[in-house]
């Protein structure tokens, strides 16, 4: 096994995913994160078959069963009326079709596991509280300079980088785009409570999804279904001021006064919001000579496909088996890494904006829409997704 020094930046989900991945086929791996502490609070996600798969071929099953909850279906319904449009086969149909599960999670869940799999890691070096200023890219090696919290520099080279620093990516910058990320126009209210307090009919192991032309909501059991996780997407011209932002209950209710009396009792239970603005950025660089992107890093993605965490384990996974070889040119295996990547990228990319305008289409539009929804039943809008759901990581 060719021994390779590799730094990955930031410690993500998908930053920890390629951490565990590569140090898993012998490599020295460095992971730096500019945070001190880990903390994820009111986030939930979905980790459908895709992602599911590799975090279970990565010996994560045992712990990560304790924790997911597994929906057995999405209920689709409209804001207003509370009517059911469709529904979306999830539970024992997704597994026995894609031989992996839909899973449901904390955010700090999965963090939590991936980072224990990266401590127990004897080849994974963990450096906390440094934040990377600049990468330098070369023939032979790669090199980038971080800075502690408390002002001292230091500069580490390495076999090769892996950006995983999430949509303000700084390594994203090396391969020669500087093109900020673009605000697309939604911004995301995100809150977590307590199950026992939600409505009788939306307190099932199922993923409720709301469609109006203003935005949608989606909500789903987390924390071993202890709590609910609710998302809230507006449509607002102006983005948030930072990363996050806390969100006013009022005003959200406000939103939504005349929603259906459910989802208006659902949306009234947080106590806290918290709300961020929605990024995009077009996938057209994942790697340049030692240097390689994953994630948001490379193609920030609108949630709207619920594909974020996704991706970036599939890149993780995918770049491990382009390394694998013993004998690999890196550049080159770089080269094919961006290869098998960038055409999945863009076309999730170009899925979930296009899922954004189906989700809040007029009434014209919408008609149409439930009228397929319904015609296809949850099954056949499952089987809609084979081409994402059905991914294998190369051999």
């Amino acid at each position: 096994m060719q021994n390779l020094s590799i730094v990955v930046v930031g410690a993500g989900i998908g930053g920890l995913t390629a951490a565990l991945a590569l140090a898993r086929q012998g490599h020295a791996v460095t992971l730096v994160e500019r945070r001190t502490g880990f903390s994820e609070v009111g986030a939930g996600l979905q980790l459908s078959p895709n992602a599911s798969r590799i975090l279970i071929k990565l010996g994560l099953g045992p712990a990560l069963r304790r924790v997911v909850t597994e929906p057995e279906r999405v209920v689709v319904r409209a804001i207003r009326s509370g009517k059911r449009i469709g529904e979306v086969a999830l539970g024992a149909f997704m597994r026995e079709r894609f031989e992996a599960p839909y899973w449901v999670v904390h955010r700090a869940d999965l963090q939590t596991i991936l980072l224990d799999a990266v401590r127990s890691e004897p080849s994974i070096r963990l450096v906390m509280g440094r934040t990377v200023e600049s990468v330098e890219n070369g023939s032979s090696e790669a090199s980038l300079t971080w800075v502690s919290a408390g002002g001292a520099q230091e500069t580490f080279t390495a076999d090769l980088i892996v950006g995983a620093d999430g949509v303000w990516s700084t390594v994203r910058q090396q391969l020669g785009d500087r093109t900020p990320p673009s605000y697309r126009g939604y911004v995301a209210w995100r809150a977590t409570f307590e199950r026992s307090a939600a409505p009788a009919e939306l307190a099932g192991d199922e993923t409720g999804l709301w469609l109006g032309s203003q935005g949608h909501v989606v909500h789903y059991p987390i924390d071993g279904s202890r709590l609910v996780n609710v998302v809230a997407i507006e449509r607002n011209r102006t983005p948030v001021e930072g990363w996050a932002a806390p969100g006013r209950r009022e005003d959200l209710l406000a939103r939504y006064t005349s929603a259906a009396p459910a989802l208006r009792d659902l949306l009234a239970q947080p106590q806290e919001w918290l709300r961020w603005s929605l990024f995009d950025h077009p996938a057209q660089r994942l790697a340049k000579d030692r240097i390689a992107l994953l994630g948001d890093a490379a193609h920030p993605v609108l949630p709207f496909l619920a594909q974020g965490a996704a991706m970036a384990i599939e890149e993780a996974a995918t770049l491990a088996a382009f390394l694998r070889d013993a004998q690999a040119d890196i550049p080159e295996a770089l080269m094919a890494y961006e290869k098998q990547r960038l055409e999945r990228a863009a076309r999730v990319q170009k899925e979930a904006r296009r899922n954004g305008r189906v989700y809040h289409a007029g009434s014209l539009i919408a008609f149409g829409r439930n009228t397929v929804m319904r015609h296809l039943g949850p099954e056949g809008m499952t089987k809609r997704y084979d081409w994402l759901y059905g991914f294998r990581t190369p051999n």
